[in-house]
Formats: C-alpha cells, sequence, structure tokens
C-alpha cells in the first residue's frame, strides 16, 4: 500500500467538508425542528445491536446490505444498522410500547455493505417518521402530507410522487396461485415494465383466461389516478381480492391531490419495491434530473409482531445529504469576527459575550489573516466591536 493509498477512502463512502457540513447540519436541525411541530418525537436508536434483532421481520434485501461484526463480549453477531425503521418498530413495540396512536421521528446515519444504487451512498444520513396504531386512510394520507411538506421544508422544487400497492399484486398471486419461482419471473418483467413481455408470460403460465386478462393488465396501471379508475374498476372485477387496495390507492391520492395541489402524481402498481417487507401501499418521491427516490416510504403492519405487539404503522426515510444537495434551504450567515490573542480577562468576557448572542469570534494567532466582518479593538479603556 502506497502512502497515498492510505488517505483513501472504500467505494460509496464519503466525507463531509465546510461549508457543506454546516448546511447539512443546519438543514437537519431545520427538519427535525419541523417534524416535532407534526407532533413527532425524537428517537435514537443505537447504531450496533445483536443481529437477530436487527433484522428480526425485516427482508433479506436489508440482510444483504448489513454490515456484520462479533461482539467480542457474548461471541454473538452484530449489525451495524442499514435502517432505521425496524429498530423504530422495535421502540414502538417494547422499550417505548404506549398505548394509542405513536408518533416517532429520527435522524442519523446508517451503514450499508452495498449500496441501495449507483447514486446512493454506503452511509446516507437517515431521516425520516414512523405512525404506529393506525391502519386506516388517515394515517397513509398524513403521513404522505408529511413528507411532501417535509420536502417543502427541504426546499425541493417540482416534486412528483409515485403511489403503488404491493397488496394488489398479492391479491392478484394468491388467487393465481403463482409459486416462488413464478413471482420471482414476475417480479423481473414488472421492473422492466415490459407489457408485452409480461403478456407472454401470462399466456404461458396460467391456464385462467381472466387471470391471463388480470396479469396483462397490471402491467399497465401507471398513470394519473383519474386516468386509472376504469382500469382499477376492471382489475377489481378480475381480481375481488384486490378491489379494497384498489380504492385505497385512489383515495389516497385524491386526498393528497387536494393538500398538494402543485405536485404531480401517478399511480404505478407494477411498482414492488419493498415486497418482501410492506404490507399495502408505498410511495416515492422524485426530482427532475436525479434517477433515484428522494424520499420513499409504505406500509409494514406486520414488522412489530415479530417483537410481540403487532401494530399497524407507516413511515417514510431520506438521505438528509441529498436532501440537502439538491434543495434550495440557505444557510444563514453568521456575522464572524477576529479578536487578538490577549490574556486581558475584559477582552475574554468581550468574546464570550459576543459568542453567546450568536456571532462567529476567532481568536487570531500568530498574525494569520482571518476573514471576517468586525473585529474586537481596544478603544477609550474597552474592548469594542468595529468594523473589519
Amino acid at each position: 500500500m502506497t502512502s497515498a493509498d492510505r488517505w483513501l477512502l472504500p467505494d460509496g463512502i464519503d466525507e463531509v467538508l465546510p461549508p457543506q457540513a454546516r448546511q447539512i447540519e443546519h438543514l437537519r436541525r431545520h427538519l427535525l425542528d419541523f417534524l416535532d411541530n407534526c407532533g413527532y418525537d425524537l428517537v435514537i436508536p443505537p447504531a450496533l445491536e445483536y443481529l437477530d434483532s436487527l433484522l428480526t421481520g425485516t427482508g433479506k434485501d436489508l440482510d444483504l446490505r448489513t454490515f456484520k461484526v462479533t461482539d467480542q463480549l457474548s461471541g454473538r453477531l452484530m449489525g451495524l444498522s442499514a435502517d432505521t425503521t425496524p429498530q423504530v418498530a422495535r421502540i414502538d413495540a417494547h422499550s417505548y410500547a404506549q398505548d394509542g396512536i405513536s408518533r416517532f421521528s429520527y435522524c442519523r446515519t446508517v451503514f450499508h455493505a452495498k449500496s441501495s444504487s449507483l447514486l446512493a451512498s454506503r452511509t446516507p444520513m437517515q431521516i425520516g417518521a414512523e405512525l404506529y396504531g393506525e391502519a386506516g386512510l388517515d394515517a397513509d394520507v398524513e403521513i404522505i402530507s408529511l413528507m411532501l411538506a417535509m420536502l417543502e421544508q427541504a426546499g425541493m422544487q417540482q416534486v412528483h410522487l409515485d403511489l403503488g400497492n404491493v397488496g394488489v399484486f398479492r391479491a392478484l398471486a394468491r388467487q393465481a396461485g403463482i409459486n416462488a419461482d413464478q413471482q420471482t419471473e414476475l417480479f423481473a418483467l414488472l421492473k422492466l415494465k415490459c407489457a408485452t413481455d409480461l403478456a407472454v408470460w401470462a399466456e404461458r403460465e396460467l391456464s385462467d383466461a381472466s387471470m391471463v386478462e388480470a396479469f396483462t393488465l397490471l402491467a399497465t396501471l401507471q398513470g394519473g389516478h383519474e386516468a386509472m379508475r376504469a382500469q382499477f374498476a376492471r382489475m377489481a372485477e378480475l381480481v375481488p381480492g384486490a378491489a379494497d387496495e384498489l380504492e385505497h390507492v385512489m383515495k389516497v391520492a385524491e386526498h393528497v391531490a387536494k393538500r398538494f395541489p402543485n405536485t404531480s402524481m401517478m399511480c404505478d402498481l407494477t411498482e414492488l419495491r419493498g415486497y418482501d417487507y410492506h404490507t399495502g401501499l408505498v410511495f416515492a418521491a422524485y426530482v427532475p434530473g436525479y434517477g433515484d427516490a428522494i424520499a420513499q416510504g409504505g406500509r409494514y403492519d406486520e414488522t412489530g409482531a415479530v417483537f410481540g405487539r403487532a401494530r399497524a404503522a407507516t413511515g417514510f426515510s431520506a438521505d438528509l445529504k441529498v436532501l440537502a444537495r439538491l434543495g434550495d434551504v440557505k444557510t444563514d450567515r453568521k456575522q464572524t469576527v477576529v479578536a487578538p490573542s490577549s490574556d486581558d480577562p475584559a477582552l475574554w468576557q468581550a468574546i464570550q459575550q459576543l459568542r453567546s448572542q450568536g456571532m462567529r469570534v476567532l481568536v487570531q494567532l500568530n498574525h494569520d489573516a482571518v476573514p471576517a466582518d468586525s473585529r474586537l479593538d481596544y478603544l477609550d479603556g474597552q474592548w469594542q466591536l468595529v468594523e473589519a
């Protein structure tokens, strides 16, 4: 290893330098204050937990993204948290099991053994919110509205919202009786959004003509919620078990559209992100010029059961570093004052007073050139603030 290699960071691991670090921290405080104003209580789960607790109730994807280490005290496997949501589910079910509805927020760095996409960091600063104890329409509308409002607070422009529902695919798979291998093939086809290939697959694998039509129709369920009404109605006729989920997507879209009339929205029932983890509505937010979702979430009602307390649950998360980079929030610039290096107690008191007033005071060392707005000078027998 050369001396230069010692300073290289691993792929996907980034460091944040001035002034971006100040911008991110300013945004973190602002968004957490906003979430608190919305009634979401801050929690700080541990970065490291026993693996069997950390991965309980999660899908295979999270297991593959989790760094694993051996605890030198107990010999048990531990993991670095790759996603805050399962930990908050444990908090709701066990550590802070309150009656009624619970609302939590968080912001902390998580760690990924492999990036979730080409654009993603392996150490995202995850910020998000979770709502427990309510399975109805109002909870889904609240959490999506909170996500969109938070993105507004982060200065995001031209946000586009995608709505899906993995419950629709579950109902189709259940009625058609397809096996795990067939589901894997379907996932690949739906990911490619190729209606022709999906129709060919349905003709080859399914004998029931109504199910062939249903799976062929599934590939076309992408568009504005008003434009999807006829297709949704036909899917409900073909697969009665999907009727409630389809109606739920439509109602959520209608409510969100009233609150955010300037946010473009599309329903996409081919989106099966988190299929092994989510249980119903899923959603994601995008902005022009960025190829990944800037925030995403969904319903995961079954996660708390493994901790001994089954609770309706929904939430979302985003990478704060991405929001800071793409958003348009100006960081308040502090007035910078330079002070001479001196052991005068009066000077020290003047410095402390200015700092308590929110000014940035730097003590000049060895006559270094410090860019500043003002300086402390000794005039008329006292330390005074003058223009630099």
